[in-house]
């Protein structure tokens, strides 16, 4: 038997949107299969169909040559299939083995059998070298442990196929490389896994075949050795894509923000995760904060749109004192902010597209009248905003900001905010999570934006973004600012021992 997953003309409608039509994918036993295509493409939905999430309204699934109906995530399980979804499935103040037994505890006359649930978790950990701490707490470890119990999860249940949904979206460069290293591992022993992706190079560094979807529907199923990642690239968006960033060189003038000696208290903790940290960004600059994340960036943000409140230190905006004033304020003396978590600080998700495009500005006169929303006026906005942002929706300005994938939902704050016109954009991770057309579209709106003359503060962890769109670097490490880099010099090895905190130097 050559395929143990056959999915045959899959299809799956929602009010509004076909996120499935016809589509076929077959999975080889031991093969690392990835499914490639852009955000709202239908990956997601066709693994959900998979693991029972989803019921079809057309199609067949067959699993180990055997036609089955999979009704909900048991009758996955019991076929052998688990799931890692993107947003993991796990209780905070549980430990790591509780996580993992939930739901499949192993009990005598009523009791649980704890310690022969700890001694399996602990052999598979070594097995599979997941090295993880049965006894943690989740909320203790990193969210790249935490994606480790959610593999365990799965092979405690004896799965043999392992679908992970976007699974380096939240992780670090170095936890990217490790995830990798243990995905090769499971195909080794003979697991067979569906990787969900949009980025190219994972594809390229660990799958042996890829099937690409495009607005629901197949467009093919390649062998990945044969295939560059400019006609990945070509299939997944249906137009050719440029990976090298292109700008001209910057023109730096006056100072747009200016900070002196910032220290920012922990939303967590009684401590300051910013500590002391000066730094200025100039009109027609792109200037980087790079860092492994959670050293110091989310809270330097926070504090400087008024989020979290300052310990101490000074924000200028223009030369005015801008330390004290709201977040309201903040935006409008001319900060426009593109947050790192998009459906909590970017989006009121039950709103629909259009009020969510004048969420900074539905105060103004262009949008009010004595206090009533201008309906016309603001879906004209939204209307515009859509046309220029090429944001993609089911029902275009009433779409729920709920329904939209992440990189329409991007492209909507993007929108938002470039439009209000302010003369810093804050872009905090901006292409997290998005595909490639998607991150080249955002990478040139930013761009465009310092041509206009804006100062553009960027936090990113990706080192291809850091190093192609930034005039100035500066590194943040345990919440201080330890060194400062011209991209054009430095190498993303040097940059990289700075982000450990392996070397540091002073900033200027």
């Amino acid at each position: 038997m050559e395929y143990i997953i056959e999915m045959d003309k899959i299809t799956k409608e929602f009010p509004g949107i076909k996120a499935n039509d016809q589509v076929d994918l077959k999975l080889k036993k031991g093969e690392i299969h990835a499914l490639l295509g852009e955000n709202g493409a239908g990956k997601s939905t066709l693994m959900s169909v998979l693991f029972g999430l989803y019921k079809p309204d057309e199609g067949t699934i067959k699993v180990r040559g055997k036609l089955v109906s999979i009704s909900n995530p048991n009758d996955a399980n019991k076929l052998g299939i688990g799931m890692v979804h993107q947003h993991f499935k796990l209780v905070h103040n549980f430990t790591v083995a509780e996580n993992i037994i939930l739901g499949h505890e192993d009990t005598t006359k009523g009791f649980l059998r704890y310690e022969n649930a700890v001694s399996k978790i602990q052999n598979l950990s070594k097995q599979y070298k997941l090295k993880v701490d049965p006894s943690a707490i989740i909320e203790n470890i990193s969210v790249g442990q935490q994606q480790r119990v959610e593999i365990l999860k799965m092979l405690y249940r004896d799965a043999e196929i392992l679908i992970f949904d976007e699974p380096t979206a939240s992780l670090t460069p170095q936890e990217i490389e490790e995830l990798m290293k243990i995905l090769r591992s499971l195909a080794e022993e003979g697991k067979s896994i569906i990787l969900i992706t949009h980025k190219l190079t994972e594809i390229q560094q660990v799958a042996d075949r890829c099937t690409i979807l495009r607005k629901g529907k197949y467009i093919d199923t390649v062998d990945v050795a044969q295939t560059s990642n400019e006609e990945l690239a070509e299939k997944m968006v249906g137009r050719k894509v440029v990976f090298d960033i292109e700008k001209a060189p910057a023109q730096p003038g006056e100072t747009i923000l200016k900070v002196e000696n910032l220290w920012v208290r922990s939303i967590h903790s009684n401590t300051d995760r910013v500590q002391g940290v000066s730094l200025d960004v100039k009109r027609g600059e792109i200037l980087c904060v790079a860092g492994i994340e959670g050293n110091g960036q989310s809270e330097l943000i926070h504090g400087l749109v008024g989020l979290t409140p300052l310990s101490k230190g000074k924000i200028l905006i223009h030369g005015e004192d801008i330390t004290h004033a709201t977040t309201r304020e903040r935006n409008l003396s001319g900060i426009s902010h593109i947050p790192e978590d998009r459906q909590r600080h970017g989006l009121v998700l039950d709103f629909s597209l259009e009020y969510n495009l004048i969420l900074n500005s539905y105060f103004e006169k262009a949008y009010q009248r004595r206090g009533f929303l201008a309906f016309n006026s603001i879906r004209e906005h939204a209307q515009d905003l859509i046309q220029q942002y090429d944001i993609r929706s089911s029902h275009g300005p009433l779409s729920l900001a709920r329904s939209m994938s992440g990189g329409n939902q991007q492209k909507a704050i993007l929108g938002r905010e470039i439009d209000h016109g302010s003369d810093l954009l804050i872009a905090v991770q901006p292409t997290r999570g998005l595909d490639v057309g998607a991150i080249e579209f955002i990478h040139k709106q930013i761009i465009a934006e310092r041509d206009r003359g804006k100062a553009v503060l960027l936090v990113s962890l990706e080192l291809d973004e850091v190093m192609g769109l930034s005039d100035r670097i500066i590194v943040m490490y345990g919440g201080e600012l330890v060194g400062e880099f011209d991209p054009q010099t430095v190498s993303e090895n040097e940059l990289g021992l700075y982000m450990s905190g392996a070397r540091r130097r002073g900033v200027a």
